[in-house]
């Protein structure tokens, strides 16, 4: 039998209403005794190691998780994290950064109800990623509602229903359905366990970065605070690459930022399809300058991975080629 390691953090999964709304409770003996069954597919070992509502998640916290699937790489055939669902999209993110030449099942998962209350969806959701984090697959996966997707294709939808996360831009890893793991094969290929990779974990993260969502109106004195406070942005904008050039003038403000050594990373407040600033003549007049393409990743991988690239370097040329540079299938093209 496979030894998996299920790593705690807390969440809704592990939540109680003692009166004061839900709060992180339960510890791993009471999550797995919820699931019967699972400890009949493999030898299960726990490890909590936060116990916080995921709102609260910080970049600190995704090295100390990274640190713990590291320091236990060797001993365990797949890992199993829960986690609260509001930034989970971000931690899978990360967590594929960080822990380059995966090539085992990190498996993350949570649930929009807890364990303890009426038709939850902890079991299922625990009891899959199990399931998942058992086969020879390579990356850093979500489970939930019974699909798996890319750690760094989710997307958090909604806020109630048990379908709340969505593979964007990205297929399904699987599907799960009554214990049995369907893939979609073509991209199955591209998570193949390689003989000669070694795990190689990258902790160096640099917070000092910004998502700023355009809107009609927006002032464009906030490029001036951000071009003294921050070493990247990340600007959400209109559609295909849309960014106002006149009357509200940010396409003069956005090339301040990139000749003062500011990562600018545009991508789109689309869900789907992602940028291309060669459609439109003001795309085109930034395109010629470092803009750094999000190409068709979301917003919470593109986070991750512009912490990462600038933990690694300053460097604009080299942050723009690591950042448009695909990584366990981020991004498409």
């Amino acid at each position: 039998m496979k030894k998996i390691l299920l790593i705690a953090t807390g969440g809704t999964i592990a939540c109680s209403d003692e009166g004061k709304g839900l709060t992180p409770h339960y510890n791993i003996d009471d999550l797995l005794e919820r699931v019967p069954g699972v400890k009949d597919l493999c030898h299960i070992t726990g490890k909590h190691i936060l116990n916080i509502d995921s709102t609260n998640m910080n970049p600190k916290f995704w090295v100390d998780m990274a640190q713990t699937v590291y320091d236990n790489y060797n001993d365990y055939d797949g890992f199993v994290i829960t986690h609260g669902t509001d930034t989970m999209a971000y931690t899978s993110s990360a967590l594929t950064y960080m822990l380059k030449n995966i090539n085992k099942p990190v498996v993350i998962t949570g649930a929009q109800y807890s364990i303890e209350e009426f038709g939850t969806d902890a079991r299922q959701n625990l009891s899959d990623a199990i399931r998942f984090a058992l086969e020879d697959i390579a990356g850093v996966f979500i489970a939930f509602d019974g699909m798996i997707i890319n750690g760094t294709r989710a997307m958090k939808v909604k806020t109630k229903s048990l379908d709340a996360f969505k593979s964007v831009n990205y297929p399904y890893i699987s599907r799960i359905k009554y214990g049995k793991i369907y893939y979609d094969n073509d991209i199955h290929k591209n998570h193949q366990l390689k003989s000669d990779a070694e795990l190689i974990f990258e902790s160096s993260l640099c917070t000092n970065v910004l998502v700023l969502k355009l809107f009609p109106g927006i002032d464009p004195k906030i490029f001036d605070f951000i071009k003294k406070e921050y070493k990247g942005v990340i600007i959400e904008s209109f559609g295909i690459g849309g960014i106002p050039f006149e009357n509200f003038d940010i396409t003069s403000k956005v090339k301040e930022l990139i000749d003062s050594g500011v990562a600018v990373v545009v991508t789109t407040q689309c869900l789907e399809e992602g940028v291309d600033l060669e459609i439109y003549e003001v795309g085109k007049e930034l395109a010629r300058n470092k803009i750094i393409y999000a190409n068709d990743m979301n917003t919470e991988a593109i986070v991750a991975k512009l912490m990462w690239t600038l933990g690694k370097s300053e460097n604009i040329d080299e942050v723009k080629k690591l950042i448009e540079t695909p990584v366990m299938g981020d991004c498409c093209y």
